[in-house]
């Protein structure tokens, strides 16, 4: 038999279900039919049987790519540190120049003041020196030029010093937000890892559908209507069976198995059945007094959608057709359990 591959075909299952191609009506995902609450669940859990690899799949998948970008946003966030440290060093020096070229300014403005203070008092000397006052003015004028040019530094100093203030500023804003994506990173991750830990198996939701599958029954019909049926290929199937009887027929068919069959039928149809398989009382004889096993009416599970007669090629199962050896090894998978004196009946009792 050829190797399934569910994580790749179940993706597209869980999603696309009921748009796939061909004649399936309003298959629904997890049901939908208002029915009991046990058939939604059963429902349930054979959905997420059949989807428990895809959906694994994808959360191992979503988990790399998790990790990889944790990986990326780590390698920014150091990236992001470097820069800051750099920058707080450069505004560190900027502030440091600042204020060395601030206090150069105080005292060439001291300066100043004194070259002024000397060229007052040397220009009231009596008698007057002007060789005195000329070299008093002139250090007035060298300290002048003195003042203005550390005046000058210091609007440059000032304005580095804004630079590196905004660039320390930017930087440290940077890391914050490196740390808080790679934060944000780390936290999808470990909701992605809890997912997985918790995730159940596809056989473990098989194994809970099986264990409510009588209960689903007895609570289906006495509430059954024709409108909790919908079609997969052709074939009238309880709603709550669609998705699984759905992936069913598509695996087969993936496998070069073709199968079709009958489901649904009324109770007035196995009525007739009953009188054509020539069952000695329609309404008491057991369905082995037939000459073709047939359930009492009201008691069929085809009559509430949960039964379907299985066909390969149009030819009714035997249990040495490829069909019933794929039926036997994979059935169970999507619900459906064989009535071992009828090799074509299947149902998700197997009565």
């Amino acid at each position: 038999m050829k190797k399934r591959n569910r994580a790749i075909r179940l993706v597209a299952a869980a999603a696309m279900t009921v748009a796939s191609v061909a004649p399936v009506t309003a298959v629904p995902g997890p049901a939908q039919a208002a029915v009991p609450d046990v058939a939604k669940s059963y429902a349930g859990l054979m959905y997420r049987s059949l989807t428990a690899d895809a959906t694994m799949a994808q959360l191992r998948t979503t988990l790399a790519t998790q990790q990889a970008d944790l990986k990326r946003r780590n390698t920014d966030a150091a990236k992001a540190q470097r820069a800051s440290v750099a920058a707080q060093k450069r505004l560190a020096t900027a502030t440091t120049a600042h204020a060395a070229v601030f206090e150069k300014l105080k005292s060439a403005e001291r300066a100043l003041t004194d070259a002024k203070n000397a060229l007052a008092r040397q220009s009231k000397q009596k008698p007057r020196n002007n060789a005195a006052i000329a070299r008093a003015k002139r250090a007035v004028t060298a300290a002048t030029t003195v003042r203005d040019t550390r005046r000058t530094r210091l609007h440059q100093a000032a304005a580095e010093l804004r630079a590196a203030k905004k660039v320390a500023g930017t930087t440290t804003t940077a890391v914050i937000n490196a740390l808080a994506a790679a934060g944000k990173t780390e936290a999808a991750i470990e909701q992605t890892e809890k997912r997985i830990a918790t995730a159940g198996t596809a056989a473990g939701y098989a194994a809970q559908a099986a264990a409510i599958s009588a209960s689903v029954v007895d609570q289906v019909r006495p509430v059954f209507t024709v409108a909790d049926t919908t079609t997969v290929y052709g074939i009238t199937v309880h709603k709550n069976v669609a998705f699984a009887f759905k992936r069913l027929i598509d695996d087969a068919k993936a496998d070069g198995i073709a199968l079709s069959g009958g489901g649904f039928r009324t109770k007035e149809r196995q009525i007739e059945l009953r009188t054509i398989n020539g069952c000695p009382d329609v309404w008491t004889a057991p369905a082995s007094s037939c000459r073709v096993p047939t359930a009492i009416p009201g008691r069929s599970l085809h009559e509430i959608g949960l039964a379907v007669d299985v066909t390969s090629g149009g030819k009714t199962l035997t249990r040495k057709s490829k069909a019933f050896t794929w039926m036997t090894a994979h059935a169970a998978e999507y619900g459906f359990v064989n009535l071992p004196s009828e090799a074509w009946h299947w149902s998700i009792t197997g009565g």
